[in-house]
């Protein structure tokens, strides 16, 4: 039988909006250019972005922040919830299912290291706050 975890819904989409702050922070003022140039973009791609309208994307891309920390504290739910607890669950999430895949765009697309190394470190810290916060807050 499978036994079935409480999920705190305010720390889920706490969770989500730390994450999403990281993100901006991550991808904006801290890596922002490092990323665009390993990514290849240039400011006239960025604008293109902005013109197709981010409001869809920055909702599509909360919405997956929202499932993922929803995921995360069910997981959490399994080990305890406790700020360490949190912490060691969003590390072996990110070790078993994000390093491992993202290593796929090195080996498959040829991408460089360095965004990868960029990329995967978003996502350990990201799921590092996260399993914090959700460890933290008891449903």
């Amino acid at each position: 039988m499978i036994k079935m975890v409480n999920v705190n819904h305010f720390a889920v989409l706490l969770a989500a909006i730390a994450a999403y702050v990281v993100g901006f922070l991550w991808y904006g003022p801290i890596f922002g250019k490092k990323w665009m140039a390993l990514m290849g973009f240039t400011e006239k791609d960025k604008e293109k972005v902005k013109q197709k309208g981010m409001v869809k994307m920055y909702a599509g891309s909360f919405l997956t922040t929202l499932v993922m920390a929803y995921v995360l504290a069910i997981f959490i739910g399994f080990m305890g919830y406790y700020p360490t607890a949190g912490i060691q669950v969003g590390v072996v999430t990110w070790l078993g299912f994000i390093a491992t895949t993202m290593l796929g765009k090195v080996f498959w697309e040829s991408k460089p290291w360095a965004l990868y190394v960029l990329d995967a470190g978003h996502y350990l810290v990201t799921l590092a706050i996260m399993g914090a916060i959700l460890g933290a807050w008891r449903p």
